[in-house]
């Protein structure tokens, strides 16, 4: 019995081999290429969020739907971390464009969106002068246009009926007693009763019994508030009517471009019913209040609208031409920009058109121009950095191993006693406070909060650093100083945010520039902040919990970089 067993398992095992052996071609050797997941150009590609995933062909990430980018084709890393090299091939999927970055006057184009609006001067509430039963309606239904002058109603008014009979009694005696016979008159006129129809019921003798309503204005009916039968008194509304021939365009702009708006200002606009088709207004109201909500301030500008094409509620997208006084120097577009506080990272373009090669940048930037930015330092006149497709260039870098915006090398940069880092280091602690009562979105806190950070900051002592380092903390003392100044002064949470971002930045830079004793400090990143710029902060913990946001999104953002001791 043992065995037919033995020989039972013997037989499976060959058959199992020989099946093996058919299923995989006879043995023959297959080369490795079958089994890459390159494609025939060598174009391999991954998920920016989800590097994991790999394929041969362009796609989505079957994780988070993102669209897959291509990687960039490594040689050897002989162009150092800060260059990513990519085929042309890779270069155009990313759909890469670049600019030049070029001396300029301060002008551009500020694009505002915001919506089509009726004029408040042009609408009309159209109100029964003299009580009466509404007979008949000429006006059936709301959007009807009507033209000045058109019979709107008919209403039987027993009031009109007695005065016209007063009015042909007093005419009878009129050279006799001329007092009561205008009396009538002016009954009559008071009830808006033209000349002509007064002039007509003392020639026949006839009293009327109903009378026509007219509009007085030309333009669309936007509520129509009677029915036939409906008894109405005097100054009952009867129809709502509005002038369309003219129209607001209600646009909504943030604090940092009301420089560059006034009111004269011509202006351009779209809508997404007429693609391609531009329409002209000019600037004659800016708000004097800013939204608490939003962070904006209303515009409104005038525009004719022929043919009635622009109507009410449609969204537009609004381009103004700036000029900024003094904001003259080197510009490149703000697309070209990825956003990481004062110092901002672009691409700019190196290699040849056969072997492109993109270098990262870190800059300093100045004040916004319509739809450019000012470039203080790190670029140079002439050179063309990448305008369209820098995301897909940042994400390949970082899979390849490449610094980028989220990998950047460490930037101390000098040596400095122990005890100051010390002191630096304590001046942080501080600050911490100020973030956790912004954390809290608590004004009164946040400005107590400020005057152990002033306070710190007195201790920190300058004497003790060379040429050198004295003139750098120089530079960052005196922002740091005027933003707990102004924290400690404001009693608005979200004014208190602002100057926090900048005191943030210069904080981050003097750790980066002079290095921490003791403790670990982590730097969170959010990238919703001030309108999807984004802003960091410090914090002691992993955990993150935003300033900027508070209870609105405690948990937005992220860890960028962790500081230790040396």
């Amino acid at each position: 019995m043992k065995q037919q067993k033995s020989i039972i398992i013997i037989i499976c095992l060959f058959l199992g081999i020989v099946i093996g052996w058919m299923i995989r071609g006879g043995g023959e050797d297959h080369p490795d290429g079958e089994h890459t997941h390159m494609g025939e150009n060598g174009i391999e590609y991954t998920c920016s969020m989800h590097p994991q995933i790999r394929q041969n062909e362009p796609g989505q990430c079957p994780i988070c739907g993102m669209a897959l980018i291509p990687l960039g084709s490594k040689k050897g890393k002989e162009s150092g971390p800060y260059v990513l090299e990519m085929t042309p091939e890779a270069v155009a999927l990313s759909n890469v464009q670049t600019s030049l970055a070029k001396q300029d006057t301060g002008t551009g184009k500020l694009v505002l969106s915001g919506k089509i609006q009726s004029d408040e001067q042009r609408t009309k509430s159209l109100t029964a002068n003299f009580a009466g039963r509404v007979d008949h309606l000429y006006v059936n239904f709301t959007g009807q246009e009507v033209k000045k002058g058109e019979k709107l109603a008919t209403l039987y008014s027993p009031e009109l009926v007695n005065v016209q009979k007063e009015l042909l009694e007093t005419a009878k005696i009129k050279d006799r007693q001329p007092a009561l016979y205008q009396a009538a008159k002016e009954k009559l006129r008071l009830w808006k009763i033209s000349e002509e129809q007064i002039a007509s019921i003392e020639s026949s003798g006839n009293v009327q019994t109903q009378f026509d309503i007219f509009s007085d204005i030309s333009g669309v009916v936007m509520a129509r508030n009677v029915s036939v039968g409906d008894f109405v008194n005097r100054g009952t509304p009867l129809f709502e009517l509005v002038d369309l021939s003219n129209v607001w365009v209600m646009l909504d702009a943030y604090e940092s471009d009301l420089g560059a708006v006034k009111k004269g200002d011509e202006l351009s606009f779209q809508v997404s019913a007429y693609p391609g088709k531009e329409f002209k207004a000019k600037v004659t109201y800016i708000d004097p209040v800013l939204n608490p909500d939003t962070r904006t301030v209303g515009i409104r500008a005038e525009a004719v609208n022929r043919n009635g094409e622009l109507k009410p509620e449609m969204f537009v997208s609004a381009a103004i031409s700036v000029s900024q006084a003094g904001q003259s120097g080197l510009m490149i577009p703000k697309t070209a920009l990825l956003w990481t506080g004062p110092r901002s990272v672009v691409y700019v373009q190196k290699g040849s058109k056969e072997a492109p090669a993109f270098e990262m940048r870190e800059i300093e930037t100045g004040a916004r121009v319509g739809e450019d930015y000012l470039v203080i330092s790190g670029l140079e006149e002439g050179e063309q950095v990448v305008s369209n497709g820098v995301f897909a260039i940042d994400a390949a870098a970082q899979l390849s191993g490449n610094y980028s915006m989220m990998t950047r090398p460490d930037v101390k940069t000098l040596e400095v006693p122990e005890e100051f880092k010390t002191q630096l280091t304590a001046l942080i602690k501080s600050y911490l406070l100020i973030k956790d009562a912004l954390v809290e979105t608590d004004v009164k806190a946040t400005q107590e909060a400020a005057n152990p950070a002033k306070s710190s900051l007195t201790q920190v002592d300058m004497k003790l650093l060379d040429s050198k380092a004295h003139e750098s903390w120089m530079g960052l003392m005196k922002p740091i100083q005027s933003s707990l100044d102004k924290i400690a002064q404001i009693n608005d949470v979200e004014e208190q945010r602002k100057h926090f971002e900048t005191l943030s930045d210069n904080l981050i830079e003097a750790v980066e520039i002079f290095g921490i004793s003791g403790d670990s400090f982590y730097k969170h990143y959010c990238p919703m902040a001030f309108r999807d710029e984004g802003a960091v902060w410090l914090s002691l913990e992993e955990e993150v919990r935003n300033p900027y946001f508070g209870e609105k999104m405690l948990t937005c953002g992220e860890i960028q970089k962790t500081y230790r001791s040396e």
